[in-house]
């Protein structure tokens, strides 16, 4: 008994002992603690110099409805047949009545309208509406497939509110834009979102044509082509063209054309009446995985070059088919959609350089561009008013690939004679009052000596052939 009372005893002061020692730990704790306290001086910091999410969109948005206009365009579209008879009639033709409506940009203060050239192809009359609901009739400068863009002119009472130029070089992944236009005849309707991607290919136009967009999710919809795609200060960044859909409206993928290319397009159009398209001279395909391995490159960046065209800026300068390209002065190029819009803003003449990757070795060429005739020369369209058609001369190369020893082609027309008679665009007229004409001067001269009336005659690109007479009286 007397040495389970002395094990009690020895456990009660082993506790007691035990408790004192763990309380007086815990003071020197929470003393320590309370004698350093934590420096959050840099949190406070940080959180001060965080980006303001108040983004005001009040200002630009103001500004802008003034300078975007409702685009309304009518005309009919001519069928031509490919039967047994064409060889004798020259083609039956159907006129299909067309009417499309869409959004254009003002850009300049004296009525220079810039607007997707499908929102007005076939058209016979165009009305453009300002935001404050004043009408006019707008005539077409120039337009361009290639790039879906095209030139328009009002002439407006008064100096018209126009958008400045941005700079579509700058803009980052993230941004935040707007996206202002007329989708559903909704006049002036403003949506926001931000730049989701650069230089995106979604292959919807032809193999010419030149697709490097930015992608936005700002709600576009069909009556939004045309329309501005505008920064936080209020400059246009892009020309807002398509969307990305399986049922024909916004899903969140719109698609706008770079304005740096716009700028390029309107400077040539008002310069030389067609866009001065200037070409590498080589064919190139993206590289990935698959392709790597086929060919056994060693690099999964750049373009591979396969193909070089002979007496083209590429072939001078001395690439090589297998080269790599890996930068256009400097500027590094991951993909071919990339290159497209370098090169999109650029005219035969230009000097470039091209890095490109030759059996691991770095290799830079200076290149002089060409355009697609291999000429370094600009090429001019001429308006012939009295019969509301633009031409161009067709180069030899060109006239000896559709069998033709002389020609002159139309590249665009506004309402006028021939449009009346159901002259298409691209139709090469060859022979004016069975005279051949080799020139628009010689047009020009038929015409001045014809007092009643022309017959001309010639063949559409797909090969058929056809005659128009255009009475001369007005």
């Amino acid at each position: 008994m007397k040495k389970i009372v002395e094990i009690v005893i020895i456990i009660i002061i082993s506790s007691g002992i035990t408790s004192w020692i763990v309380s007086k730990q815990k003071t020197k704790n929470i003393t320590i603690e309370k004698s350093k306290p934590i420096d959050n001086s840099n949190i406070i910091q940080k959180v001060a110099y965080l980006p303001n999410q108040n983004i005001n969109f009040q200002k630009a948005a103001e500004q802008a409805v003034d300078q975007v206009v409702h685009v309304m365009s009518s005309g009919s579209e001519t069928y031509i047949s490919n039967s047994p008879f064409d060889f004798i009639f020259g083609g039956i033709q159907q006129e299909v009545p067309t009417l499309s409506s869409g959004s254009g940009v003002i850009i300049s203060k004296s009525g220079y309208i810039i607007t997707n050239n499908h929102v007005i192809k076939n058209a016979d009359k165009i009305e453009v509406i300002l935001n404050n609901k004043e009408t006019y009739e707008a005539s077409i400068v120039g337009k361009d497939a290639d790039t879906d863009l095209a030139l328009l002119k009002i002439n407006a009472k008064e100096d018209l509110p126009y958008m400045p130029y941005g700079n579509s070089d700058d803009i980052h992944i993230g941004e935040w834009v707007l996206a202002i236009g007329n989708p559903f005849n909704l006049n002036t309707t403003v949506t926001a979102g931000i730049i989701s991607a650069k230089a995106r290919s979604l292959g919807i136009s032809s193999k010419t044509s030149l697709e490097s967009f930015i992608q936005t999710d700002a709600a576009v919809n069909p009556g939004n082509s045309g329309g501005a795609l505008v920064n936080t200060k209020g400059e246009l960044i892009g020309i807002n063209t398509a969307i990305a859909s399986r049922t024909g409206s916004y899903v969140g993928y719109a698609f706008a054309i770079p304005v740096n290319i716009v700028k390029k397009v309107v400077a040539d159009l008002l310069e030389y009446g067609e866009v001065q398209r200037a070409v590498l001279g080589f064919s190139i395909a993206n590289i990935d995985a698959e392709l790597a391995s086929q060919l056994h490159l060693k690099t999964k960046k750049g373009l591979y070059i396969h193909h070089i065209t002979k007496g083209g800026a590429a072939y001078d300068a001395g690439i090589q088919e297998g080269d790599i390209l890996t930068k256009i002065d400097d500027d590094k190029i991951y993909s071919s959609s990339e290159l497209y819009e370098k090169i999109g803003v650029r005219r035969p003449g230009d000097k470039i350089s091209i890095t490109v990757l030759r059996e691991q070795k770095e290799l830079t060429f200076l290149l002089t561009l060409k355009n697609r005739d291999n000429q370094t020369v600009m090429k001019k369209t001429e308006n012939i008013e009295l019969l509301g058609g633009r031409f161009k001369v067709l180069s030899g190369q060109k006239l000896k690939k559709i069998g033709l020893s002389n020609g002159i082609q139309i590249t665009s027309l506004n309402p006028g004679k021939l449009k009346r008679q159901g002259v298409a665009e691209g139709f090469i007229i060859t022979y004016v009052n069975q005279q051949k004409v080799y020139s628009i001067a010689d047009l020009k001269k038929i015409i001045n000596q014809s007092h009643r009336g022309i017959l001309i005659e010639g063949i559409y690109p797909n090969g058929i052939r056809a005659y128009y007479a255009i009475g001369l009286d007005n």
